[in-house]
This record gives structure tokens, sequence and C-alpha cells, in this order.
């Protein structure tokens, strides 16, 4: 299939790194940018046939089958509508709206269109994740009851990311998208989130929009999905996971502590690593960066979707639900209570009881807990099922 790019910024070139690499069958073959210059370098750089700053052209090019867009927020609804009306499948980087309100206007004009929207969720697709997620799905950590995802960096590379107009929000719809979408992975897509607390400040930056948040999401069946992110965070890009169930933990660490740490008096300089604030020091470069970040699983998925005519993995639906979630967070970030969330047009499961299943030790007794103590005494801590008295018993 031949791509275009739409944007021609940061993100574009990452996407295109991964677009050019491991000699893929899929290739950019266009390029869109608001300033010509800039369509021109990158086309260079790339070696792409056509450049233009008239997205409808990109988009309507005879030769192009996919649309990839990697513009500001503010600009995906228009970049939407025009794949649409052009009847291309189009891959749109996160979050996919500004608000849910956005985002299901770009759902259901894709949908209408009969063309593919699939949701560039970079993260939800790195290989740490793609194995634990298996791991999570095999049963390995029995009924998941709580996933926390962390990001947090110095702040973002460009002016618009922090023009609240353009961006749709701070850290909150810049970084919580996604990690709400890694932990919604891990506890299931299918399982309704509920409602969110959120709190949320200015602390650093002269900004009207948000620079730091925490965020707690209620899910249906009770699991909490967890939410970590900053713009204040110094020393670089701090990626974090962690999922707790009651048969098993995961932590994963997927960027600045990788196993890969270098010391240099900063003679040389250049590239360390995506955010790293110097070139100095103890540094914690990054081997594969494109792969790390998952990019090439995501496109690779995302292409063999179009092709095999299923669904890719991160669809404009999944884009969709994480902006319900982000408007129920920086709702509760400005009223402090919990807050629902909004889902118009839900498609999983209505099932809203609450897990609770207790491990039996025999027909009398819960079983509470199994220890072995300092000096090799092990014992079993149980529950009478009837009375409710806790005992202890000697093994």
């Amino acid at each position: 299939m031949k791509i275009a790019m739409l944007g021609s910024g940061f993100i574009a070139r990452f996407y295109a790194d991964s677009l050019i690499g491991h000699r893929r069958l899929d290739v950019l073959h266009a390029v869109y940018s608001r300033n010509i210059d800039k369509a021109k370098q990158f086309a260079a750089d790339y070696k792409l046939p056509v450049y233009s700053d008239n997205m409808e052209e990109v988009v309507n090019h005879s030769e192009v089958d996919v649309v990839v867009i990697s513009l500001p927020n503010d600009l995906h609804l228009a970049a939407v509508e025009a794949c649409a009306k052009a009847g291309k499948h189009v891959l749109c980087t996160k979050p996919l709206g500004r608000t849910a309100a956005e985002a299901k206007q770009m759902l259901d004009m894709v949908e209408q269109a009969g063309v593919m929207g699939g949701y560039l969720e970079d993260l939800c697709y790195t290989p740490k994740f793609n194995k634990s997620l298996a791991s999570v799905k095999a049963g390995a950590l029995g009924r998941v009851l709580w996933a926390k995802s962390r990001e947090a960096h110095p702040g973002p590379h460009s002016d618009w990311f922090w023009d609240k107009e353009q961006s749709g929000g701070g850290c909150i719809v810049d970084l919580g998208c996604h990690c709400i979408e890694i932990a919604r992975s891990y506890i299931g897509k299918s399982v309704r989130p509920v409602e969110v607390m959120c709190w949320a400040a200015t602390q650093v930056h002269p900004i009207d929009a948000e620079d730091n948040a925490i965020g707690m999401v209620k899910y249906a069946n009770g699991a909490i999905g967890q939410f970590e992110v900053s713009w204040c965070f110094r020393g670089g890009m701090d990626l974090r996971d962690e999922v707790m169930g009651t048969e098993g933990t995961i932590w994963i660490n997927n960027f600045l502590r990788t196993g890969f740490d270098m010391f240099s008096t900063g003679k040389g300089g250049g590239y360390v690593a995506e955010k790293a604030e110097s070139s100095q020091g103890w540094l914690f470069p990054v081997g594969d960066e494109v792969n790390e970040l998952g990019y090439n699983h995501m496109f690779t998925d995302m292409f063999e979707a179009v092709e095999q005519n299923r669904t890719p993995v991160e669809t404009f639906y999944d884009g969709y639900v994480v902006n319900a979630i982000i408007d129920a967070a920086y709702a509760s970030a400005k009223s402090g209570v919990w807050e629902p969330v909004k889902i118009d047009d839900w498609r999983g499961d209505n099932n809203t009881k609450i897990a609770t299943e207790f491990a039996n030790f025999d027909e009398q007794y819960y079983l509470i807990k199994e220890e072995i103590l300092p000096h090799g005494e092990r014992k079993l801590i149980l529950k009478d099922k009837v009375s409710g008295e806790v005992v202890v018993r000697d093994l």
C-alpha cells in the first residue's frame, strides 16, 4: 500500500522512521504540511515523490491507499473528514479528539464511509506491553484488580501542545490518553468504565491547562485503572506500568531505565532518547526507540487489518472511549468528586456486577492467606463462612 502522511513534525518523523524500516512492503508516497518548505524537506529526507501544502490534494491522490494523520489535535477532525470523503483508510495519532464529542464525529465519519479508522496508540503495541497483556489474557495474574500507568517528562516539544484551544487540555489529554488505554486493555476493553476521580493542577508552567495530574477510573467489575501524568518531571521520560491481580503482579519500566546506562562528559553531544534533557553525565539511551515505543508493531497491525479486512487492535472506537474518560477526568478535576463517564454508544459488556470471588479452603472456611514464617513454620489464616470468625491453623 502507498501511504500519505499528513504532518511533517516530530511524530510524523517517528512514524516515517518506522514506515521505511525493516524493508516494508507498505511505502510512504506523499506528505502534506501547512508549511510548503517543511513538506519539501520531509519529502527529500524520506525520498517521497509527492508533497504539498494542500491537504485535499494529498488525501485524494490517486496512488494513495492509506492516510496517516500526525497533525495537531485541533486539525484531526478536518483531516478525518477529508479522508472519509475520499474513501481512504485513515490512521490517526492520539488523542483521537480534543473531546469525546469530537472523537464521536470522527468515529461516525469513518463508519459511514466504510473505511478503517485505526487509532495510533503506540504504547499499546510495545514489546513489553504485548508480552504482559498476553500473560494477563492467559490468566497468569488471575482477576485484574488494579492497573496503573505513569507517563511523565519535562513537557512537549511543539508550541501547539501548550495552547489549550489547539490541544484540548494539558498533560491529561496528551499523556493520560496513553495511560488510560493501557490500563483499560489490562482490565478488559469489554468492561465499562463507570466514573472518574481526578486531581489536576498547573504547578510549574505559565499555561492555562494542567501540567500535573493523577486520576482513578472505576470500572463496572470493580477494577480500578490509575493514571499518573506530568509535564513537570525532570530527567527524561518515565514510562511505567503496573498490574495487580488475584494471582500475580506485573511491573514494567518501558523507558528511562531499560538496562542501557551510559556516562559521558558531554563531549560530542548528540541525541540520547526522546525527552532526554542532557547529553552529559549518566544517560539512559534506548537501543531501538522506534521499536521499543511500539511503532513497528502498531503499523504492522494496522496494515494487516486493512489487507485482511479485520478490525485492528486499536480503533477509532477505542479513541472515542478514551476521550470520554478524559472528559470525565476534567470534570472531576473541576468538581472534586467522582464524575460519570458518558459514552453514548457503549459496545461492550453491560454487566455491572462487582466481581468478588473468595478462595475456598473447604466447605466450612474461606482461605484468607497461607504463609511461611521466618523460622520455617507454615500456617493458614481462615474465615468461617457462617460465623465470620477468623482462625489460624498451623500446617
